[in-house]
C-alpha cells in the first residue's frame, strides 16, 4: 500500500512537473495556431512541402531553447503571473511587455472570433455571430471558475486533441497518401523558412504568460528545463500532422481562409467532421481561456498585494469585455487579413521586449544563481 502511494505521487509529479506545462502551452496556441490551418499556410506551406518543414523544426527548437530558460527563470525568481515575471525580468520597462501581450491577445482573440464564426456559419449554416457568441460565454465561464479549473480542461482536451489530429492524420495519409507523397517528393523550399520559423515561435511565445500559472509544481532546474524542452516538442506535434494533411491540397489550399474546413470536406465522412468541428471549436475556447487566465492572474496579483480578493464575477467580465473588443476587430478584418498583417509586426516587437532580454539578462541571473 505503502508502495503503491509512492508511485502515485511520483507518476502525479512527473505529470504535473514534465507534462502539464507542454500541454498548457500547446492548449494556448493551438486554437489560433492549428485550429484553422491559416497560420500553417501563412508561415510554412508557402515555403513549399520541405521547407515549411525544416521552418516548423526551427520553431520547434526556438520553443524549446526559451521555454527551458523561461521556466528557470520563473522558478528562481517565484514568478508564476506575468507581472511579477517580467517585473524580475525588465524592471522598470516591464509595462512593454503587458502591451505587447494585449495587443497580440487581442489579435489571435480576434482570429478565434472570426474562426468560430466562419465555422458555425458554413457548418450548421446559422448566423456566425451564434458561434462567437457560445465562444464568448464559454471562455468567460472557464476564466470564472479559475486556476484549477482551467489547468484541468486545458490538459484534458489537449490530450483529446492530440487522439482526433492523429486520427485526422492518419485517414487523410491514408486517402490522399499519394499526393501527400508527391508534394514532399519534390523537395521545394522557397524562400526565408527560417526566418518565419523564427517569427511565428516568437509571437507565439506569448503564450508563455499564460503558462506561468502551472510552474510552481517546479523544484529543481532539471525539472524546470526539462519541463521547457518537451514544451516545444509538445506544441509543434500537431502542427506537423495538420502540415502533412495539408500537402494533399498544395498548392491551392495557401489561399483558402480555413484549410482545416476543406481538408474535413475531402475526406467526406459526416460523422467525423462533426466531430473534428466539435473538438476544433473546444480548442478556440481553451486558447482564448489561456490568454485571458493569464491576464486575470495578472490582476489578482494586484489584488493579493493589496490584501483583497480577486472577485470571480471581475474574472467573468473582464473575459467578456477583451472578448467583445476582439469579436470587433474581427468582424472589422477578417482573418486573412489579422494573420498577415498583425502577426508578422508584432512577432519582431516581442523578439526585442521579451526574448533578447530573456536569453542575455535571464540566461545571466540564472548562471549567476547557480
Amino acid at each position: 500500500m505503502a508502495l503503491s502511494a509512492i508511485v502515485s505521487v511520483k507518476t502525479n509529479h512527473f505529470i504535473r512537473c514534465y507534462l502539464f506545462p507542454g500541454l498548457v502551452f500547446q492548449s494556448v496556441i493551438v486554437g489560433g495556431g492549428y485550429g484553422t490551418g491559416r497560420e500553417i499556410a501563412e508561415f510554412f506551406l508557402v515555403h513549399g512541402p520541405l521547407g515549411g518543414l525544416l521552418g516548423m523544426g526551427v520553431a520547434c527548437l526556438a520553443w524549446g531553447v526559451v521555454l527551458a530558460v523561461a521556466f528557470e527563470f520563473a522558478r528562481l525568481t517565484k514568478s508564476y503571473n506575468y507581472r511579477s515575471f517580467f517585473r524580475q525580468l525588465l524592471g522598470r520597462a516591464w509595462p512593454l511587455f503587458e502591451i505587447i501581450y494585449l495587443l497580440i491577445a487581442l489579435l489571435v482573440l480576434a482570429v478565434l472570433g472570426s474562426a468560430a464564426s466562419e465555422m458555425v456559419s458554413s457548418a450548421l449554416g446559422i448566423p456566425g455571430i451564434v458561434g462567437t457568441l457560445v465562444l464568448l460565454m464559454c471562455v468567460g465561464m472557464l476564466a470564472y471558475f479559475g486556476s484549477k479549473t482551467i489547468e484541468g480542461v486545458l490538459a484534458f482536451w489537449s490530450l483529446l486533441l492530440y487522439l482526433v489530429y492523429s486520427v485526422f492524420l492518419i485517414w487523410n495519409v491514408n486517402v490522399f497518401g499519394d499526393d501527400i507523397s508527391q508534394a514532399l517528393a519534390t523537395n521545394e523550399i522557397i524562400g526565408a523558412w527560417h526566418m518565419d520559423g523564427l517569427r511565428y515561435a516568437a509571437y507565439n511565445l506569448n503564450a508563455l504568460a499564460a503558462v506561468l500559472f502551472v510552474l510552481p509544481h517546479l523544484e529543481t532546474r532539471q525539472e524546470a528545463v526539462s519541463s521547457g524542452l518537451l514544451a516545444g516538442v509538445i506544441g509543434i506535434v500537431p502542427g506537423i500532422f495538420v502540415f502533412v494533411a495539408m500537402l494533399a491540397q498544395y498548392p491551392q489550399i495557401i489561399d483558402i481562409a480555413v484549410p482545416i474546413t476543406s481538408l474535413l470536406q475531402g475526406l467526406d465522412a459526416l460523422w467525423f467532421f462533426v466531430i473534428f468541428q466539435v473538438i476544433l471549436f473546444g480548442t478556440f475556447i481553451e486558447t482564448g481561456a489561456g490568454i485571458i487566465h493569464a491576464i486575470n492572474e495578472r490582476i489578482a496579483s494586484v489584488f493579493i498585494e493589496h490584501k483583497k480578493r480577486f472577485p470571480k464575477r471581475l474574472r467573468f467580465g473582464i473575459a467578456v469585455c477583451i472578448l467583445a473588443v476582439a469579436v470587433f476587430l474581427a468582424d472589422s478584418v477578417g482573418i486573412i487579413g489579422l494573420i498577415a498583417q498583425g502577426y508578422g509586426m508584432l512577432s519582431y516587437a516581442f523578439i526585442a521586449i521579451v526574448i533578447l532580454p530573456l536569453m542575455t539578462l535571464g540566461l545571466y541571473r540564472i548562471v549567476r544563481a547557480n
